[in-house]
């Protein structure tokens, strides 16, 4: 045989035994193009678990990673600068704590949109997927495409799970064209730090046991090979589903990554009080015990403590530097159920909550594998409006990067004197997300295919961003 005949068919010879089991395994053509995609598409990685924090509302830029000294007094955040651990680099005294780790954190000061996105939803469903919502085929929450491509690490945990899911938001994730068994669990948590807080689906009636479980499963699995349904794309989607449900339930391992109390004092004590803090050590919960995609997208809840409060995300129309509510008179509404910026339930309890994260997952020796992201849809108005807020603007802000091989104590990028528009090294959602899939060891240049063959090649539009590496 001709030598370089037979490396051609040394080289495929695994792809044509797989193609040849179509009849004997019943795989359809759909089903080996997955199959395909599921064992091309990846390659060596830097990260085994991303976490991603969404604070969404629009965090303003220019009152926390992006101070502007220098703009008109009129428009300047009012807070003071404090000096990071990183030389040259401040921060706003929002983020006293953070800026004592700063050294271990990359910020991005140059993120804005190539394709203008404003709206909540739109910026929401931006940063779960790394696309601009409206193209000609839903695409999936990055998530999705982790637990497509890599499963999860932990054998009865879900793969990608968002928690506390009570956001308005909470609804823009997306399972796209991938089986829905890859969309996100759904942890429910309307305060975490409740003692008394639960996961409701994990408390299995005592009458069902793992021997009821098996039996089910032995007949479901004969009813499939009788129908024929063990190549249908949804029997197999709920089959998969009824599985991962019972490994959960019969799980200790499960019910321990959503129990706080297993924490000790002290930890629940370097979180912080009150629901984000709680938030944030589940999603660290998580990671540890296998999680391979979290997300994180706190809204704090209404409680005696914050009346009015009753949407406490970062969408500071209206009085953002009041002290308590911002619906005070003058306000024009689009602020309404909100607090100052600089009350405990938004910055305070961020920087507390994201400083014990950082130092917590480096401690137990899960910062070097978890990339962590902490991520806004966009920033605020470098201009105070007459409302005494700042409005949405795409145009420039700020996004923090850490773990997984990041080198911290750097700033990417940087913004003009007022915080208006990017001036040097700009990045945008598509190339976070590229930055992701590719610390993930997922193949940008190999596509997934829709059940109807259409490849999509995933942040097409972005670049992973090397200098953070």
């Amino acid at each position: 045989m001709n030598p370089s005949f037979r490396r051609f068919v040394d080289s495929n010879r695994r792809q044509w035994i797989q193609a040849g089991a179509f009849n004997v395994l019943g795989l359809s053509l759909p089903s080996w193009m997955a199959l395909q995609a599921q064992t091309g598409n990846l390659r060596k990685s830097k990260a085994s678990s991303v976490l991603l924090l969404v604070e969404h509302g629009g965090m303003s830029h220019v009152d926390t990673w992006d101070p502007k000294p220098e703009a008109p007094a009129e428009h300047r955040t009012p807070f003071d600068l404090v000096p990071t651990q990183t030389p040259g680099v401040y921060f706003t005294k929002l983020l006293s704590r953070t800026a004592r780790i700063s050294d271990k954190l990359a910020v991005i000061r140059s993120m804005r949109h190539i394709k203008r996105v404003n709206d909540h939803p739109g910026g929401m469903q931006f940063m779960l997927s790394g696309e601009a919502p409206g193209g000609p085929v839903e695409m999936p929450d990055m998530g999705s495409v982790a637990s497509y491509l890599l499963g999860t690490k932990g054998k009865h945990l879900p793969a990608y799970v968002q928690l506390p899911a009570t956001s308005e938001m909470a609804h823009m994730t997306r399972v796209g064209f991938l089986p829905r068994q890859h969309g996100v669990f759904k942890a429910i948590a309307h305060d975490a730090s409740d003692p008394d807080w639960h996961m409701e689906c994990l408390q299995r009636n005592p009458e069902f046991t793992e021997s009821r479980w098996n039996d089910r499963r032995q007949l479901l699995a004969s009813v499939n090979r009788n129908r024929a349904l063990a190549a249908d794309r949804e029997a197999s989607a709920l089959d998969e589903f009824h599985a991962e449900a019972a490994n959960m339930l019969f799980s200790p391992h499960a019910a321990r990554a959503f129990n706080l109390a297993t924490e000790s004092a002290d930890t629940r004590e370097q979180y912080g009080p009150g629901h984000r803090g709680a938030c944030y050590l589940l999603g660290r919960k998580l990671i540890e015990a296998g999680v391979r995609f979290v997300t994180i997208d706190v809204r704090w809840p209404l409680t005696p403590e914050t009346p009015k409060g009753i949407d406490l995300n970062w969408d500071h129309h209206d009085f953002i530097y009041a002290k308590d509510t911002c619906e005070l008179p003058g306000a024009g509404g689009g602020g309404a159920g909100r607090y100052g910026i600089g009350h405990w339930v938004m910055a305070g309890s961020l920087d507390r909550a994201f400083s014990a994260l950082i130092t917590d997952l480096d401690q137990r020796g899960l910062l070097d594998q978890t990339l962590v992201c902490l991520l806004t849809e966009f920033g605020r108005t470098p201009k105070v409006n007459p409302q005494q807020g700042r409005d949405h603007w795409p145009d420039a802000y700020s996004i923090v990067m850490a773990g997984a091989g990041i080198r911290g104590g750097q700033v990417i990028g940087a913004t003009d004197q007022q915080g208006a528009f990017v001036r040097e090294s700009p990045h945008s959602p598509e190339d976070v997300a590229a930055t992701i899939y590719d610390s993930l060891g997922i193949d940008l240049g190999k596509p997934l295919y829709t059940p109807d063959q259409r490849p999509i090649y995933l942040a097409h539009q972005g670049k992973p961003i090397k200098t953070l590496f």
